[in-house]
């Protein structure tokens, strides 16, 4: 199955799903608004976003109430970003918000990223190659790394934390490691979430979403500054990664 092509006048918009409360980093305030040298990471990632040259407008995906939507509004008032931002509700699960902020795209958009707002300093290079590809004719990109480390394949476990049989070890040179912002044709991610919705499957990854309906994905290489800030070690490693950034180019 392949995708119409987006059109070259049409624009290009980012979705940010932040309406999760990000456990694993531990109580206080959701993941999004965790602050990373002094600044919500939801704000570096609008930021992120909006730095592309092909990225006109950025939606951001509040949590479903009321009040944190303002609040969201209020916080990104201030963030300088130079693209259009917009602030909608999103849904209890992260497919119900992705799909909350394509229902709030404008008609001329046809190529839309989707972006972890955990991935606070992926570089600019990175969210315009994505979006040059989709420009190109892909229907769906990815950015991805290498993976590293050995990775082993085990069969079903006793309790947790208990010694877990190797069935094998996985050939890791055909592995990577996706990142985001995630780049699709407008249609087809649509197509897709429309028919998650009526399998009630669910989703937390877009381009596999894309992939189950038959469309190509294709991989863009990622960055290693891309990384996802799930636990409390990865936050001291974005803040050492913002303090290089700073120290060497005032961003």
């Amino acid at each position: 199955m392949s995708a119409t092509n987006p059109e070259p006048g049409g624009r290009t918009a980012a979705v940010i799903p932040a309406a999760g409360r990000g456990v694993r980093l531990g109580p206080g305030a959701p993941k999004a608004l965790r602050a990373l040298g002094g600044t919500p990471m939801l704000v570096h990632a609008v930021r992120a976003m909006a730095q592309s040259r092909a990225v006109t407008l950025v939606v951001v995906v509040a949590p479903p109430d009321d009040t944190a939507v303002a609040e969201v509004q209020q916080l990104l008032a201030d963030s300088d970003a130079i693209a259009e931002v917009l602030v909608v509700p999103g849904g209890e699960t992260r497919q119900e918000s992705v799909r909350a902020g394509l229902d709030a795209l404008p008609a001329d958009v046809d190529v839309v990223l989707v972006h972890d707002a955990a991935r606070p300093l992926v570089p600019v290079d990175t969210v315009d190659a994505v979006a040059a590809a989709v420009r190109a004719g892909a229907p769906a990109v990815v950015p991805a790394m290498p993976v590293t480390d050995t990775v082993k394949e085990v069969g079903p476990g006793g309790e947790p934390g208990a010694p877990e049989p190797v069935l094998g070890t996985v050939d890791r040179s055909r592995l990577r490691a996706v990142q985001t912002p995630q780049g699709f044709d407008r249609d087809a991610l649509v197509a897709a979430h429309e028919k998650t919705a009526l399998e009630g499957d669910g989703a937390t990854d877009d381009a596999g979403m894309v992939e189950r309906q038959g469309h190509q994905v294709v991989l863009v290489p990622g960055h290693e500054e891309a990384f996802k800030v799930t636990r409390p070690l990865d936050l001291v490693l974005a803040e050492a990664v913002l303090a290089r950034r700073r120290a060497t180019s005032g961003f």
